[in-house]
């Protein structure tokens, strides 16, 4: 029934509607527009008796993911560019975990440590007969290569180093003792003691570095007093050793 009296009213001429009035347009050029160029942004004026009209603004949208292309090859590798400078050193980091036992090694080469001793004694009794007078020995004890001679009571050393020296002796009674132990032709310790009624045991050691070819030996000489070393062949009461310390290319 709705429809039927809005097709009736299209129907009617403009006239037999006494209370309706419709907005007349004026006729404008097929080359000028319809309508008056609106007003930056928001109205335009559609006659001289009508009012603003306002207009709704067009903002086209475009989908910019329908005009993107297919992704193209890659392209040829450039140079590679100078190194740049070396920057300051971080900070140090975590310690990190203990890691796994490695395997044992080959065997190393056998240590070829030096090696060097004497040890002498002379049974015999000696008194001094002779300004200077060179000890001799009788009985080897430790000759280690053959470097200490007992016919003239020399050590000749072979391996340098540091030696440790000792120097034991009994006494006469009633006789001085006096001798030195020396290395080449220098005094480098003295034994000694003074004449007593009672003998004792004197001894002297020293701590001696040597170079190879340089000579220890004993010497006594005469003074005024009677100078003498106690001796008999069944007891070995004088006895001079000598051993290695440290070799010189460990020092």
């Amino acid at each position: 029934m709705a429809t039927s009296a809005l097709l009736l009213l299209l129907a009617l001429p403009a006239g037999a509607w006494p209370g309706l009035r419709l907005p007349q347009r004026s006729c404008v050029h097929c080359c000028h527009p319809a309508w008056p160029p609106a007003a930056p942004g928001l109205h335009a004026h559609l006659s001289n008796e009508e009012e603003w009209v306002w207009l709704p603004r067009v903002r086209p949208t475009i989908d910019i993911s329908i005009l993107k292309g297919e992704k193209g090859e890659a392209g040829v590798r450039g140079r590679t560019g100078r190194s740049g400078k070396e920057g300051p050193p971080g900070s140090r980091g975590l310690r990190g975990c203990k890691g796994q036992k490695g395997q044992a090694g080959p065997p190393g080469a056998r240590c070829q440590r030096a090696y060097a001793a004497f040890s002498v004694g002379r049974r015999e009794g000696l008194h001094s007969a002779d300004n200077f007078q060179a000890v001799t020995f009788d009985t080897e004890l430790v000759n280690l290569d053959g470097t200490f001679d007992l016919a003239s009571g020399r050590f000749l050393c072979s391996v340098p180093g540091v030696y440790f020296l000792s120097l034991n002796v009994h006494t006469w009674n009633y006789k001085e003792t006096y001798l030195h132990i020396m290395c080449n032709r220098r005094a480098a310790a003295v034994l000694y003691a003074q004449p007593s009624e009672r003998s004792v045991m004197q001894t002297q050691s020293l701590l001696l570095p040597l170079a190879a070819g340089d000579a220890v030996w004993v010497r006594m000489f005469q003074r005024n007093r009677d100078n003498a070393i106690y001796g008999e062949h069944g007891d070995l009461y004088i006895t001079f050793s000598g051993h290695l310390v440290k070799p010189a290319a460990e020092l």
